[in-house]
């Protein structure tokens, strides 16, 4: 039933801001920008959409007064260099870096937006990747 990552979709009410911000992060421009509405990165080894909504459109309840609900986690090789520049960029401390089981560590954060984003480094997805 479910196929794969389609889209994980932040809301910011500063789009500019979040632009920026992202951009910075993930070292490439949005490939799709709609401003004032939408804009979409494509990172990775899939080159899943990474996509920012302004929160004016968010749908009701989306927005909560404090970060919160599911996390994405995203694969990256080092957590500590990769969590450490998410708090020089301006996150903060969701949660710290936590050993899951053999091969899984996870931390997250909140970025300036009020969104949570996670890595994890993740034996299981190298091995995958590996064997494409």
């Amino acid at each position: 039933m479910l196929r794969g990552l389609a889209n994980v979709s932040f809301f910011a009410d500063d789009l500019d801001a979040a632009k920026a911000w992202y951009t910075e992060l993930f070292g490439v421009e949005p490939y799709f920008d709609r401003m004032p509405g939408y804009l979409e990165f494509r990172i990775g080894d899939y080159q899943h959409e990474f996509g920012i909504v302004n929160a004016a459109y968010a749908p009701p309840g989306a927005r909560q007064p404090q970060p919160g609900g599911a996390i994405v986690y995203w694969h990256v090789d080092d957590i500590q260099a990769a969590y450490d520049r998410l708090l020089t960029l301006g996150a903060t401390e969701y949660q710290p870096i936590t050993e899951r089981g053999p091969g899984f560590v996870t931390a997250s954060v909140t970025d300036p937006f009020g969104n949570v984003l996670g890595v994890m480094f993740n034996q299981h997805y190298l091995d995958i990747l590996g064997e494409q």
